[in-house]
């Protein structure tokens, strides 16, 4: 007879039925169909059932001798290397392609290197600590090449091909970001009077607009909007791919103050006429290609004949943010300009350039307490 659905008496033994997988398993326990053999088995039942709607499931633990051991480890025998194929080859349909060729490189040169021979079921969480450990490249960079681990070992746990997740017990490791460095208007000064004309414009436009070096290189003529005096950041080319912001937040309008306005009418004169890409390479007339061809044919020969102390040319991005909150400006507003979601990233990164906003703060609070300080706290 049947206790409940999936549990039967059969002969002298009790089976248990149940789906996996898609598929439909039968197990047949050893057990008379007692009375209380039956509500073992039925209790039996609904822990494999909640144990597979949860993911941690396994069939050898449960029937280890059963033909259908082997169901759900399936690929027990793929190894990190053959894993991370799949998932790079996958990624490259739904990732940008700057970011897929980032989680290339980990993979070939960390990655497969350290487990690519190691079975899925066999790393451990010592395993990638202590590699982990070892490893000269920045906290950042860390937990960037962990990403394409964290999603295999993630998948493979949700799919039931292994039965515990090393990679949960391996958190991101701190990040600490270099203080700011702006530029003072003395240095910037410096470095425009040595660089030819084109590569001033260039800069001068980043001091005072913020923009990233990947936003200045696929910045047009047709992004400028000279009546509302805007410019319109719909775009940046990374790795020489353009592709759109990362956030919606990134798509955004930045005032152009009158020195950005200054440098665009000098610029027209060099690539107005072509009518795309703003900016060019001095030496070659020709749109700039990456923030590396920018950083090391001008940039860093421009600051040392300045002589001026060596900061990337992201530091502009820095020079415009820290202006703009020395002078007062919302910092709400300005992380808008810049293409934050929110100011949090203003407040933690630019904390000390953001002015008191009024030096009498909190002095309503103090003349109400001191109206009140002599009364019943009570009656208040």
């Amino acid at each position: 007879m049947d206790r409940g659905q999936g549990v039967k008496a059969r002969g002298r033994s009790i089976q248990i039925d149940f789906y996996y997988l898609g598929k439909r398993c039968r197990e047949t326990l050893k057990l008379a169909p007692t009375k209380a053999n039956l509500i073992f088995a039925d209790r039996l039942k609904s822990t494999i059932l909640h144990e597979i709607a949860i993911g941690t499931f396994s069939y050898q633990n449960h029937f280890p001798n059963s033909k259908n051991a082997a169901l759900g480890l399936k690929l027990s025998n793929q190894t990190v290397s053959q894993a991370l194929d799949d998932y790079i080859q996958s990624a490259k349909r739904t990732c940008e392609i700057s970011t897929w060729k980032n989680y290339r490189s980990a993979i070939e040169h960390h990655l497969k290197p350290a487990f690519g021979d190691i079975r899925l079921v066999d790393l451990t969480t010592s395993k990638i600590k202590s590699w982990i450990g070892g490893l000269s490249i920045s906290n950042k960079r860390i937990n960037n090449v962990l990403i394409p681990l964290r999603t295999i070992m993630n998948d493979a746990f949700a799919d039931g091909l292994i039965e515990r997740n090393p990679i949960q017990r391996v958190g991101n490791l701190s990040v600490r970001f270099d203080e700011p460095q702006p530029f003072t208007p003395a240095e910037i000064y410096e470095i425009s009077k040595v660089l030819p004309q084109q590569g001033k414009n260039l800069i001068q436009f980043a001091c005072w607009t913020g923009l990233r070096t990947s936003e200045l290189i696929a910045l047009e003529w047709s992004d400028i909007d000279w009546k509302a005096g805007l410019v319109r950041v719909r775009r940046a080319c990374v790795n020489k791919h353009v592709k759109q912001p990362k956030t919606k937040s990134g798509e955004r309008d930045v005032k152009l103050f009158p020195p950005a306005l200054e440098a665009l009418q000098d610029q027209k004169q060099f690539t107005y006429l072509a009518g795309k890409e703003v900016f060019h390479n001095p030496r070659t007339n020709s749109p700039w290609e990456t923030d590396a061809q920018i950083r090391k044919t001008m940039w860093q020969p421009a600051l040392k004949r300045a002589g001026v102390q060596y900061r990337n040319p992201y530091q502009t991005r820095h020079t415009y943010a820290s202006t703009l909150l020395s002078a007062g400006e919302n910092p709400l507003w300005v992380a808008q300009q810049m293409g934050h979601k929110d100011w949090g990233m203003i407040r933690k990164r630019y904390g000390r350039w953001i002015p008191e906003v009024d030096s009498s703060a909190g002095g309503k609070v103090m003349q109400f307490w001191s109206q009140i300080s002599h009364k019943d706290i009570t009656s208040v």
